[in-house]
């Protein structure tokens, strides 16, 4: 949720320095559908949350309506879930735990199923069996966003596992140590 919400700001910027009326009108119908679908208690106390972490800049004004900006930090956030450009860390300290998304999306949604299996690989997954995939180090709130990004939330669990059977091999694959 923090991350839809992140790059819908994300898009109100992104609005504003788009040249084209084609693509200004393609990202209001986008960025509409997606805000209503957010309940607002829930925006209202996220929005909060954003702005003691100083991810969005806050400002009331005298006719009672509020702007909400993102942030030099709030940027770099948005820009860290660039869907097209995301990557996962590879490298560096290995904390034993290996990451697993398992998925089970219904045939009707068979597209958007290649989608995930084509990105997790993308990102550097392996194959575990049909519709399980490992990667060695940590990236929760990647892989959140992606379910986000696809919204299949009901089909897809995603944990961590500690000791599996074949851990020489997934090491060996992954080069960790």
């Amino acid at each position: 949720m923090k991350q839809k919400i992140i790059l819908l700001l994300h898009a109100g910027i992104a609005l504003s320095l788009t040249r084209t009326a084609k693509k200004q009108i393609y990202l209001l119908k986008t960025t509409h559908r997606k805000w209503q679908k957010i309940e607002k208690r829930k925006l209202y106390r996220l929005i909060r949350e954003f702005h003691h972490e100083r991810l969005v800049d806050w400002r009331e004004y005298n006719d009672g309506s509020i702007s909400i900006t993102l942030s030099q930090a709030g940027k770099k956030l948005a820009q860290k879930f660039d869907f097209d450009n995301m990557t996962l860390p590879q490298s560096g300290r290995w904390d034993r735990k290996w990451r697993v998304v398992m998925y089970d999306i219904p045939q009707p949604k068979q597209a958007t199923r290649d989608a995930l299996r084509s990105k997790l690989k993308e990102l550097g997954f392996k194959e575990f069996q049909k519709s399980v995939f490992i990667y060695p180090y940590s990236c929760c709130d990647e892989i959140n966003f992606i379910i986000e990004f696809f919204d299949i939330r009901p089909y897809v669990t995603f944990g961590e596992l500690v000791n599996p059977t074949n851990e020489a091999s997934l090491k060996m694959s992954f080069g960790v140590k």
